[in-house]
């Protein structure tokens, strides 16, 4: 577990954070600008030092301010990926990731060395000079460093805050392949809900210096009284599954999940594969009746479980779906006539159904490894 206590005043701002989490696959800390996300992450480098409180790694403790424990940042075996590469501009690359083997009790063996520069796909760049690279190679160094420090737990700091969204999309693959190969556990600090849903595990949310929530991503992405400091006011779901079955005559995919099956358009991964889908409350329509003669393929038993006011004159209502015992949650977003007319209430009986063609690829992304 990682557990943070901590209070620390700096200027008007005051942290006073408090939250365990499980140290293992990306913890994301997630809030508007100026929350405290960052003074959090530097307390746990030891590049801030708290006022009073208790951080713990596992069996180390990193700061306790009764015991009088203050571990330096280089005894604590951590690895930070800052906003900005952060390299040194006179060295090449492999400059660069050599001086992150620096702080070994041990070198580490070219087998390390050549592992990450094969996982970040650094080999085309050894020689060239910070420079020379663009925003994504920069950063895919900067984490590169950072891992060839044989850290315990690697932070990472809005790495993609600095980049446009075609490098975006070059850096996130390396990230998830980081969470699923090396297992390193990641913190991960951003202002990006999409980030967080492709990448994370736990989500932390960090609300004026404290923190408001921790949960995993289905349940705290979903929940009403987060939106306002998620940024969900475009309701929508997560859902894990695995991909079941492959319809290559007609170009669909079917993901099993704890609420039944989905059918979406053709997705190239074995079977067994895990993966992610986020469900845009919007994307749902509702029915009393079971319709007999409709091109929407998914269609789910449901029973409203809330109803929430969305804008202007919407509702989002919460769907329970599969199992009496062991149901799963989606929302559907319809306007206050139709809630009226189908005289929709806490308990009522509805279809839900889920348009296939508004579950984008993208939206399908493999957090595990296939198995």
């Amino acid at each position: 577990m990682i557990e943070i206590d901590i209070h620390k005043t700096l200027g008007g701002f005051t942290l006073q954070a408090t939250f365990s989490a499980p140290a293992s696959g990306v913890i994301a800390l997630y809030g508007r600008s100026g929350a405290g996300k960052t003074t959090i992450v530097n307390a746990l480098a030891g590049l801030v030092k708290p006022d009073r409180g208790r951080i713990a790694f596992g069996d180390a403790v990193l700061f306790d301010s009764e015991a009088g424990i203050f571990l330096r940042p280089e005894q604590r075996h951590l690895g930070y990926v800052f906003q900005e590469g952060r390299l040194f501009p006179h060295r090449s690359v492999r400059g660069n990731l050599r001086y992150g083997m620096r702080s070994h009790t041990d070198p580490a063996t070219a087998s390390d060395f050549e592992g990450v520069v094969k996982l970040l796909d650094l080999g085309a760049l050894l020689e060239r000079r910070p420079g020379d690279l663009s925003g994504g190679e920069k950063q895919r160094v900067a984490i590169g460093r950072a891992l060839l420090a044989n850290p315990r737990l690697l932070l990472m700091d809005e790495p993609l805050a600095s980049l446009d969204s075609a490098r975006k999309i070059e850096i996130l693959p390396f990230i998830e392949r980081l969470r699923d190969e090396l297992k390193i556990p990641i913190i991960y600090v951003t202002h990006s809900i999409e980030e967080i849903i492709r990448l994370a595990d736990t989500l932390v949310v960090i609300a004026d210096g404290a923190a408001a929530a921790v949960g995993s991503i289905e349940e705290l992405t979903s929940r009403v009284d987060l939106r306002s400091l998620t940024f969900q006011h475009d309701a929508g779901t997560v859902l894990r599954a695995t991909v079941a079955g492959q319809d290559l005559r007609f170009g669909l995919t079917e993901l099993a999940f704890a609420g039944g099956r989905l059918r979406v358009p053709h997705l190239a991964l074995p079977l067994g594969t895990k993966v992610r889908a986020r469900i845009m409350a919007r994307d749902v329509v509702l029915a009393i009746e079971r319709p007999k003669t409709i091109s929407i393929r998914n269609i789910f038993a449901a029973r409203v479980a809330e109803i929430a006011q969305g804008q202007d004159a919407l509702v989002d209502l919460r769907l329970d779906i599969g199992r009496s015992d062991a149901p799963v949650m989606i929302w559907a977003r319809i306007t206050l006539r139709a809630q009226a007319e189908l005289q929709l209430e806490v308990g009522s009986a509805v279809h839900a159904l889920v348009k296939s063609v508004a579950l984008d690829r993208r939206d399908f992304i493999d957090p595990e490894n296939a198995g």
